[in-house]
């Protein structure tokens, strides 16, 4: 859904952008934290998906409920900043988008029910207590099923049979034990198919760049970039700087397909998105988010770019070309 469409649905008084405003309001708030700039066009796109299940649960945007939007980004202080306003303006429930945003809003209130999504390990991370007992006062949808890391790179290995070394591209900050799970898993997948794995840590826009430009000076060289907030946020930027150092690259999200990276496969971000509209729906009605138990993905998406792997030299296997649920032309 482009913009203009999510600004019809959802209407420019839905959007609140101050407290005071919701104090008499007598409808029911559903705060948002959300790790995109206000206009980001994804940011759109997902908050339009969630308004629109809404809806069709029937709560209508600007008539019996209203969304309480924080912006973030990627920065942390403004993330801890934005969770504070969204606290004090005390919303019904709260939309948590990503793993730093659950832990920031997670600081602030112990008894708003929360309901997050695309958060990686939410067990690991010791955000819940449990996937099917989650308990406290929040739960949600994870975004990570962690048997997909072999899948990541041997999509990687059947259209860049050439590459040796991949560096996997993370937040250290945003993944439980620093990341450590997670690169033990692609250790292991990447033996099989003859691959070197090579952490790649970085935790701001420069340290992302840097970690890249280590990475090319050996040559046969592709990437895998694992999902989070920083890595979104900086999704123009990674796809920029793997179509200049000529890395076949495979990516967590379509988004980053359609900024011109060569392939993603990942978790349906919109469905996720959907998903949460009908827990906070449950819990507008009377559940205990503490009872709702986290959902792991069930829907993953394959999209390839192949404008970027004719620019690389590739050909796509005639095979993943059918598999693919959206070709870029």
């Amino acid at each position: 859904m482009r913009r203009r469409e999510f600004l019809a649905l959802v209407g420019s008084a839905a959007l609140m952008p101050r407290t005071a405003a919701l104090a008499e309001s007598p409808v029911r708030r559903v705060g948002m934290l959300m790790p995109f700039a206000e206009h980001d066009p994804e940011a759109l796109i997902r908050v339009a998906a969630f308004s629109q299940k809404l809806q069709e649960l029937g709560w209508v945007v600007g008539r019996n409920i209203r969304l309480v939007a924080r912006w973030s980004e990627s920065d942390a202080d403004h993330t801890r900043k934005s969770a504070t306003e969204l606290a004090a303006a005390a919303p019904d429930v709260i939309l948590a988008a990503g793993a730093p945003a659950l832990i920031a809003i997670a600081r602030e209130t112990k008894r708003v029910p929360i309901v997050f999504v695309a958060v990686p390990d939410p067990v690991g991370q010791g955000l819940v207590a449990g996937l099917a007992r989650p308990g406290g006062n929040a739960t949600g949808f994870a975004n990570l099923d962690l048997p997909v890391d072999g899948k990541w790179l041997e999509l990687l290995n059947a259209v860049a049979p050439a590459v040796t070394r991949v560096l996997l591209l993370f937040n250290p900050d945003a993944a439980a034990d620093g990341g450590s799970r997670f690169l033990r898993l692609l250790g292991e997948a990447a033996g099989p198919l003859r691959l070197q794995s090579i952490a790649g840590p970085a935790r701001n826009r420069e340290e992302i760049a840097r970690v890249i430009e280590a990475f090319a000076q050996e040559p046969r060289g592709g990437l895998l970039v694992l999902p989070d907030n920083l890595i979104n946020a900086n999704r123009e930027s990674i796809v920029a700087l793997a179509e200049e150092h000529r890395f076949p690259a495979i990516y967590p999200s379509r988004a980053f397909v359609a900024a011109g990276g060569l392939l993603s496969y990942g978790v349906d971000v919109l469905d996720m998105y959907r998903g949460a509209a009908t827990y906070i729906d449950r819990i507008l009605r009377g559940a205990k988010p503490g009872d709702l138990p986290v959902q792991q993905p069930t829907r993953f998406e394959l999209a390839i770019n192949l404008k970027a792997a004719r620019a690389l030299g590739l050909s796509v296997p005639s095979s993943l070309l059918a598999r693919a649920d959206e070709v870029i032309e």
